[in-house]
């Protein structure tokens, strides 16, 4: 483990807001265990280790059904510790693969019968190389007939610079963490006025409103400046938004979230229960178990 890495909380508070019957966190890792799954030698960082039965307990805790579990970038595009996962959740998860562009067609539909529906497009620099944009517009191409989506993670910054390609896409388009926005600016300013002009104008593409402890200046438990941006997503495209723990937090710094306020920030943001069953059941559930 780098010597600089935080600990995902061993002890989360148990939340007070109770999701809805069959609700889903939708964007969850494991990490290894590194014995059993080595970590990839191309990685930018060494985690602790994260297993699947310490996210399956974690997820009964907070009082969740079902897991999207995202494929980590520490385990590269080996996605075993995630299958190892998904085939002992008892149907209760489902999966976001990295492929690489060698991957064959026997592998894909390996993938596709351990319950992963979709591959993740990472556009951060620091934590991966750059892939060419062709190379991910074939992958694309390749997982469509599955039924599979794309998963994009990128900057607010970048976002001009991505948007042709993005919206290119034969897939379903998902973006994590709403874009990353800018809290510290308006949210009714330009910079998260074009994130949601790509949702009005893209019906394809959805939007995860989860990780403010990654947004926020004001902190927790509340992490009040990220509430407003969250909001106003979903209640603009109820019916295309994730939520998810994000646990075991990856690449964090400054502090480690409490995984109970961050389920209690939920009905902050979408504050109906008609909003919170779509977030939290109804999307993840034709998104990921339409099958």
């Amino acid at each position: 483990m780098d010597p600089d890495w935080l600990p995902f909380c061993p002890n989360p508070t148990k939340p007070r807001y109770v999701p809805p019957p069959g609700a889903v966190d939708a964007h969850c890792h494991v990490f290894g265990p590194a014995a059993a799954f080595p970590f990839a030698p191309e990685r930018k960082y060494t985690p602790c280790d994260a297993s699947k039965d310490q996210l399956f307990a974690l997820r009964d805790f907070l009082g969740f059904a079902r897991s999207v579990v995202v494929q980590a970038t520490c385990h590269g595009t080996d996605n075993r510790a995630l299958v190892d996962a998904l085939v002992h959740s008892d149907g209760r998860a489902r999966g976001v693969a990295s492929v690489a562009r060698d991957v064959t067609d026997d592998e894909l539909r390996a993938l596709h019968a351990a319950g992963v529906r979709g591959t993740r497009f990472n556009f951060l620099r620091r934590l991966v190389d750059f892939t060419p944009r062709e190379v991910l517009a074939e992958l694309a191409q390749r997982i469509a007939p599955l039924g599979w989506h794309v998963v994009v993670y990128f900057e607010a910054a970048d976002l001009p610079e991505l948007w042709d390609f993005f919206t290119s896409l034969p897939t379903t388009v998902v973006v994590d963490h709403m874009g990353r926005p800018d809290v510290t600016r308006p949210v009714d300013g330009p910079e998260f006025a074009r994130f949601l002009r790509l949702l009005q104008e893209h019906p394809n593409i959805w939007s995860k409103v989860s990780c403010p402890e990654r947004l926020s200046k004001s902190g927790p438990p509340g992490y009040d400046d990220v509430v407003p941006f969250a909001r106003a997503v979903v209640e603009r495209f109820p019916d295309r938004v994730l939520w998810g723990t994000d646990w075991p937090h990856p690449n964090m710094k400054g502090h480690m979230p409490d995984d109970g306020h961050l389920v209690d920030v939920i009905p902050r943001i979408a504050v109906t229960a008609d909003l919170q069953r779509r977030l939290l059941v109804d999307n993840p559930m034709r998104l990921y178990w339409n099958d």
